[in-house]
């Protein structure tokens, strides 16, 4: 079960991120900023070629960093010391992103798929990321696009609450993911099976019948991304608690 602060406070997605302000996603100084802010905070995990977790959304680097290439192709020490676009710092490890959290707001975590096609090819970003946590004093939640990789999670630790983040899966989204995967998730049906106890759903798509099936069966209902105030209030008839960016919410 979800812990009861995750309701308290807005989400911010990839931390309270904006470059304008020297804070880019998933950075400590955008966490910074989201735990000043008594926000809690989602962040997204990639795998270092040495088997390191680290705090970083996109497969590739250039987006964000001042590097080319995949994330999975370099070393956590050096993935450290490549400059995020818009800041003054490199990427951090998970483990220095719960130091840096420390237990003082929520923290949801979505692994990122390493399988490529959400196939059964995991299980090395997820044991990092479990071995990082041991001691973890505070709130905190998995969750991932892949059911195996929220199902490894179920086995590695299974006293830390986690969820499947859901869409539509429409093929211009997923270009890349087949159209019987696509159409399988789309109907979320492993939730039970990885023992999921919410989902993080795309807002755009809140009133599927599968969302209101799951949150009529007593799931927890978050949804990503919320960029405004407008789409917030509309959100916020559904949702148990909102991810967004680009914006303060209304209660914050």
């Amino acid at each position: 079960m979800l812990d009861k602060r995750f309701f308290d406070a807005p989400i911010a997605h990839r931390a309270l991120h904006d470059v304008t302000d020297g804070r880019p996603e998933n950075s400590r100084a955008a966490i910074k900023a989201a735990i000043a802010q008594g926000f809690s905070i989602e962040i997204d995990l990639q795998l270092s070629s040495d088997g390191v977790a680290m705090a970083f959304h996109d497969y590739q680097l250039q987006r964000l960093a001042e590097a080319k290439g995949a994330v999975r192709q370099h070393s956590a020490a050096a993935l450290g010391a490549m400059r995020l676009i818009g800041g003054d710092e490199g990427i951090p490890t998970f483990a220095e992103v719960l130091d840096l959290v420390a237990g003082r707001v929520p923290l949801l975590i979505e692994f990122k798929d390493q399988d490529g096609i959400m196939g059964p090819n995991v299980g090395d970003l997820e044991a990092s990321a479990v071995q990082a946590v041991q001691g973890y004093d505070g709130p905190l939640a998995f969750m991932a696009f892949n059911p195996h990789s929220v199902a490894a999670l179920r086995d590695l630790a299974p006293d830390v609450p986690r969820g499947l983040t859901t869409d539509p899966f429409h093929s211009d989204g997923w270009p890349l993911l087949p159209e019987a995967v696509r159409t399988r998730l789309k109907s979320i049906p492993d939730y039970d099976a990885v023992g999921a106890c919410f989902i993080s759903h795309s807002v755009d798509d809140l009133q599927s019948p599968e969302v209101a099936r799951l949150k009529a069966g007593g799931a927890k209902v978050l949804c990503w991304t919320v960029t405004s105030v407008e789409q917030e209030q509309a959100a916020r008839q559904i949702v148990d608690n909102i991810t967004f960016e680009g914006y303060l919410p209304e209660d914050s």
